[in-house]
């Protein structure tokens, strides 16, 4: 386990989920990371995500749904494609869902909603990172589908933003040019 977080920082790399491979979070392992999760930022107390896991036994569901969804943007899709929409649920031993809430009665604005999704994302890469795991993003066109909200049981006000997997990387990644402050930042 690896803790020192100016390790972590640039260790920490993006794997496709097809590259994600067992064995994923444990149940202890899960709870730490989404424990991560819960000290993101959050103005007025609003908690405006939340996460849903797809368990192995529900894999053929989100299949189902993905292919429903390319079905509905391309009618015509042959048995090969909708065949690789249904694959594409099997990725990465653990698979979350990261769900923005946006409850509309609420005064803070949607945009600082969606940055405390994102803070509680990268807290949860972080903490995978920390747990020797592997974790990447996905997301696409299949997210706003009936057939996913549906299966995903979202209310009007909410919106999967993005798939999370988590596991161990079939290979090591080379580490990528990061930008160097001066590239982003500057003073008034």
């Amino acid at each position: 386990m690896n803790d020192n977080l100016w390790e972590l920082l640039p260790a920490r790399r993006h794997v496709g989920l097809r590259r994600l491979l067992a064995p994923g979070p444990d149940d202890a392992a899960l709870d730490r990371i989404l424990r991560a999760a819960a000290q993101a930022p959050d103005h007025g107390l609003l908690r405006p995500w939340r996460f849903v896991l797809v368990p192995q036994d529900r894999r053929a569901d989100l299949g189902a749904a993905f292919e429903e969804a390319l079905l509905g943007r391309d009618p015509g899709a042959d048995d090969a494609a909708r065949a690789a929409a249904r694959g594409k649920a099997g990725h990465a031993p653990c698979l979350l869902v990261a769900i923005l809430v946006d409850m509309p009665a609420t005064p803070i604005p949607t945009a600082e909603k969606l940055v405390s999704l994102g803070c509680a994302i990268q807290n949860m890469l972080l903490a995978a990172q920390a747990l020797d795991f592997a974790s990447g993003l996905a997301s696409g066109g299949a997210l706003d589908a009936p057939a996913v909200r549906r299966l995903l049981r979202l209310e009007g006000h909410e919106q999967a933003v993005c798939f999370i997997g988590l596991g161990t990387a079939a290979g090591a990644k080379p580490p990528r040019q990061r930008p160097a402050p001066e590239q982003f930042f500057s003073s008034l």
